[in-house]
């Protein structure tokens, strides 16, 4: 347990501004998230070094494709969430707090061994993944700001839901890879118990930044795969973030509270694929389901194959001083 950053006392209770639910906590009570309690007037993190997930993934698998492709990326995730996505495929650990009556758990981890641990696996990033990063933000920023120190990026894995506060305190984050689950405020709500407009706000203030940012869309059916829906997402992202802007379209498979759903048909992602490359994206990434389409990455000049990958793999990568090797093309992000 570690005292909160990002909150004020209002009365006995306390307002975290960590996320843009803003949550007003009571005394003895615990915010949304499920990790972040009012203990006497002051706001707690539950969840500081609780480390329930610690792996060394691929970093594609984030999936984040544009920044140092091939790299391998130390992972961590504490247990909790501030959203309520019905079709969470880690809900076992997203939602293990409000699941299991407020419980907490998880190996004790310091910021030190977390960086250690990616030193020693020979990581080029550590990424804050898994679950949502935001409620943790106390142990993933001392983690993220030894990281830095020690010359290791860091990747936020993240649903956008953060408040402006947090973003401009967050440093340390070199990616952020955000969640863009809709262009419609009531499945924000429904499904996911959140809001639209603040992941918007949230997508644009990273970029602004100049943080590296990448998008993904889990396609649900019937919830999510519009024509409309889908082009509107992909005209945000080439008109708001740049058509340099990678968009990964994820199959959905059954879980959690949609268990009766229906798997996403992989004509559903060649439809959204098509949509993408009109609205002018230059990157777009087919996941979760076996394609060929969507796979590599594509001069988007003159068609060259620069990075030919299997699943999480990166067979090759063609790629000289960020450009394209055949017709001198830059090619948006960090190699």
């Amino acid at each position: 347990m570690k005292e909160a950053l990002l909150w004020k006392p209002e009365g006995p209770s306390v307002r975290c501004a960590l996320c843009n639910h803003r949550c007003l906590v009571s005394e003895g009570k615990r915010g949304v998230c499920m990790v972040r309690e009012n203990r006497n007037g002051k706001l707690y993190s539950l969840v500081y070094g609780k480390v329930i997930a610690a792996n060394i993934d691929p970093v594609e698998k984030k999936p984040v494709y544009h920044f140092y492709p091939g790299h391998r990326s130390f992972s961590i995730a504490t247990v909790g969430c501030n959203f309520r996505c019905s079709f969470c495929q880690n809900w076992d650990i997203s939602q293990y707090p409000r699941d299991s009556g407020g419980g907490i758990i998880g190996k004790d981890y310091t910021p030190e061994l977390v960086v250690e641990g990616a030193l020693a696996s020979k990581c080029q990033s550590v990424s804050y993944t898994y679950t949502e990063p935001t409620v943790s933000y106390e142990f993933t920023k001392d983690c993220g700001t030894l990281a830095r120190k020690k010359g290791l990026k860091n990747i936020y894995v993240t649903n956008g839901f953060m408040t402006r506060e947090m973003i401009d305190d967050a440093k340390f984050i070199d990616v952020a890879r955000i969640d863009l689950k809709s262009f419609n405020d009531e499945y924000y709500r429904k499904i996911c118990g959140g809001r639209l407009d603040p992941v918007l706000e949230n997508l644009k203030y990273f970029k602004k930044k100049g943080t590296w940012v990448e998008v993904v869309t889990l396609v649900v059916p019937k919830q999510n795969d519009s024509d409309k829906e889908l082009k509107q997402i992909a005209e945000f992202i080439s008109d708001e973030l740049g058509p340099g802007t990678p968009w990964h379209i994820s199959a959905f498979h059954p879980d959690y509270k949609m268990a009766d759903g229906q798997r996403t048909p992989l004509a559903t992602l060649e439809r959204a694929y098509k949509i993408g490359k009109e609205a002018g994206l230059q990157y777009i990434y087919v996941g979760n389901i076996e394609s060929e389409l969507g796979r590599d990455t594509i001069c988007p000049e003159c068609g060259e194959t620069l990075i030919r990958r299997a699943w999480f793999d990166v067979l090759e990568n063609t790629i000289k001083g960020g450009k394209c090797p055949k017709c001198g093309h830059k090619i948006s992000g960090y190699f």
